[in-house]
């Protein structure tokens, strides 16, 4: 297989991983951030943390698993953007911490303040992340901040603060819109009665809340979002150098891929009618369908980023020549072989796994399921 190949091959490997974090981690860190809201009495809390009791921790397999294919497959992506976003990083680092001592110690002790903070703590620990990750996107697409050297030492140039920029925020909110309705759609799936129904009108919120956003955000990198584009570069199946390559910068740019390569405008036709099925589903009893829906929206939007961006995958602002693409980022051709040997063996592997998990684990919450099972249960 020749290096040019490999290197997109990994490219939609790593995507294939983000967008399965999203779509299962995803519910999880959306159920957190509804729990104060859709829940009111401790049993109802219960009741929602246990939707995704059973299957949060599996669910952060796809997020490590992602973090290490990018260390092994685009070393110079992992080395930027653990300069530019390290702050960024930690912080969703110490509030991810908040989820699994939040699940377990919640319930130690019989005092309604202590659960109280747990609660909110689980909710830190669902919304902290969804911004974050959309702040990061929203940065990858403004460009980052960070340069190269001859010797391909990187240095960032920015500071944390200045990652909460307006269109940067506005991408965490959508992210966060996101999550939540799929978190939403996810806990209407496993419960019924009151938490089914308080379920529903948050599918609602989020849903439109998300499509709106969405469709901002859109026009804004449509109409004032610098995007970029190679004007020159080295043959793709040449060893990686960023240096070796013109890059210019425009508002709009970002709309390129899609007159080059029309089917990709599915993305975005994907995330609008996900979000806008799931907002006409929520009160219909075709819960399986709603959650389908997020689900579609989740890919639509992580997959119009990847789109609108290709081949970038961390753009300079910068020295454009410094920008990180498909083609300059990656490991050598040995390393991408081997690896993907690696992944056809134990991805399938992981499927499998977590698809039996969720068979095994499928039926809804109830208040007597918590009652029977008061020793096992969060």
């Amino acid at each position: 297989m020749d290096y040019a190949t490999l290197k997109l091959i990994w490219w939609v490997l790593i995507g294939t991983l983000i967008i399965g974090f999203a779509l299962t981690d995803g519910f999880d860190m959306g159920a957190a951030i509804l729990l104060p809201f859709i829940g009111k009495s401790n049993d109802e809390r219960r009741i929602v943390i246990n939707t995704v009791g059973a299957t949060w921790e599996g669910n952060q397999v796809w997020l490590i698993t992602a973090g290490g294919a990018m260390f092994a497959a685009w070393p110079l992506v992992y080395a930027a953007s653990f300069s530019g976003f390290y702050f960024a990083m930690l912080l969703v680092l110490f509030s991810l911490f908040f989820r699994p001592v939040g699940f377990d110690y919640r319930g130690k002790r019989d005092d309604p303040r202590w659960r109280t903070a747990w609660d909110w703590a689980l909710f830190v620990g669902g919304f902290v992340p969804a911004l974050v990750f959309g702040v990061a996107f929203g940065n990858l697409l403004q460009g980052v901040p960070f340069s190269f050297d001859t010797d391909l030492r990187v240095t960032y140039h920015g500071g944390f603060f200045a990652l909460l920029n307006p269109f940067a925020v506005l991408c965490g909110l959508v992210s966060v819109a996101m999550l939540a309705a799929h978190g939403a759609a996810f806990v209407k799936m496993k419960t019924d009665g009151v938490i089914n129904a308080r379920a529903s009108f948050a599918l609602r919120v989020a849903a439109s809340s998300g499509v709106v956003l969405f469709v901002a955000a859109g026009a804004l990198i449509a109409t004032l979002i610098g995007g970029y584009q190679i004007v020159d570069a080295a043959p793709l199946d040449t060893v990686a150098n960023p240096l070796m390559k013109n890059v210019i910068g425009a508002p709009g740019l970002w709309l390129a891929n899609y007159a080059t390569y029309p089917w990709m405008v599915v993305a975005p036709v994907a995330g609008l009618a996900g979000g806008v099925l799931a907002l006409l589903l929520a009160r219909s009893r075709f819960e399986k369908s709603a959650f389908l829906s997020t689900s579609l929206m989740v890919i639509g939007v992580i997959l119009t980023a990847g789109f609108s961006m290709f081949p970038f995958i961390m753009p300079s602002s910068l020295d454009g020549r410094s920008s990180l693409t498909v083609w300059d980022s990656t490991s050598s051709r040995m390393t991408l072989q081997i690896m993907l040997v690696a992944v056809a063996i134990f991805l399938p592997l992981i499927l499998i796994y977590t698809s039996w998990v969720y068979r095994v684990m499928r039926g809804k919450v109830t208040a007597a399921a918590l009652e029977e099972n008061h020793h096992s249960m969060y």
